[in-house]
């Protein structure tokens, strides 16, 4: 697997086949997916208006990934800031980061199990608004840090779909089966059109 920057470009390649930017965007969603693969690739892939056929409209591709490199360029920035901060804070003799801090370490920062069930705005809203979520010092009551609908910050939101307990979190086997096949539904919509395009 290519670094992000590496398959972003395949992807806005427009000499290039569809079809290898379709599966450079497939590795990008991979390197940055802030709802869980499956979520951020629905998400993208819907947001951006993606068909069923590639050369319908081959530049969705270039759209759905600016979307993630949008999100990602913010992210990779929250991240350069916060290693500075630490090290300052380490010479400091402050050895462990604050409570605030530890949701940076998460690789699906707003997980959704269900990969039709996610925030709707554009990825750079969700994760602004994780930041501001995170790092206040107040919280009125429990809530989303995604949606604000009030509920215990450890359970999964009906509302918004992410569930913070992350990947690890145990699904029901009906129910993690159920997702399965709904992936596997969108998945099909998609991976289609690498063969649709050739004809």
């Amino acid at each position: 697997m290519s670094s992000f920057p590496a398959a972003a470009r395949r992807v806005r390649d427009s000499a290039a086949d569809p079809v290898a930017r379709f599966w450079a965007l497939r590795e990008c969603s991979l390197h940055f997916p802030l709802y869980g693969f499956r979520a951020t690739w629905h998400h993208v892939t819907e947001a951006a208006g993606v068909p069923g056929r590639l050369v319908d409209d081959p530049e969705s591709l270039t759209r759905a990934v600016d979307e993630l490199e949008e999100a990602r360029r913010h992210w990779l920035l929250l991240r350069t800031t916060f290693a500075e901060r630490r090290r300052r804070e380490k010479a400091e003799g402050q050895r462990q980061p604050t409570r605030g801090d530890q949701w940076l370490s998460a690789t699906s920062l707003a997980y959704c199990p269900d990969p039709r069930r996610h925030p709707d705005e554009r990825l750079i809203t969700v994760l602004h608004r994780l930041v501001d979520a995170n790092l206040s010092e107040v919280q009125p009551q429990p809530a989303c840090a995604v949606c604000g609908t009030s509920r215990p910050v450890s359970q999964y939101c009906t509302t918004c779909g992410v569930d913070p307990r992350g990947p690890s979190a145990a699904l029901p086997r009906d129910l993690a089966r159920e997702l399965d096949k709904t992936w596997r539904e969108i998945w099909r919509r998609t991976a289609q059109a690498p063969r649709l395009a050739t004809r």
